[in-house]
């Protein structure tokens, strides 16, 4: 069974940072691309960013850039979203998710972890 489980979600000022980790379980962690999501209240879901198994390629959404960084440790089956300067509009649940490189869905999801950015 998969699993993905987020931590590190929490409250934090205007200009603060978090980093957000997700632990992997169930699943031959390097085969997959890792990637973060998030869902503001009243919003869809969004990407955030992705980082392939050998951390060679990442991606990120434009609103995000310069300022959150993806990484991986393949060894301890961990993905991490470092996130610096956040600003109010970040505030969100943020999801962890898992896919095969070719594929064009996500197909595994963490239950999600909660971070606030206090104005």
């Amino acid at each position: 069974q998969v699993q993905l489980e987020e931590s590190g979600g929490g409250l934090v000022q205007d200009g603060g940072s978090l980093r957000l980790s997700c632990r992997a379980s169930g699943l031959s962690f390097i085969t997959y691309v890792m990637g973060w999501f998030r869902q503001a209240p009243g919003k869809e879901r969004e990407f955030v960013a992705a980082i392939v198994y050998n951390a060679a390629n990442t991606r990120y959404a434009d609103s995000v850039k310069g300022r959150f960084t993806i990484s991986r440790d393949n060894a301890k089956n961990t993905v991490s979203l470092q996130m610096n300067n956040l600003k109010p509009e970040d505030t969100a649940v943020y999801y962890c998710a898992a896919k095969f490189l070719k594929a064009d869905t996500w197909s595994e999801w963490g239950q999600g972890t909660q971070v606030t950015v206090s104005s």
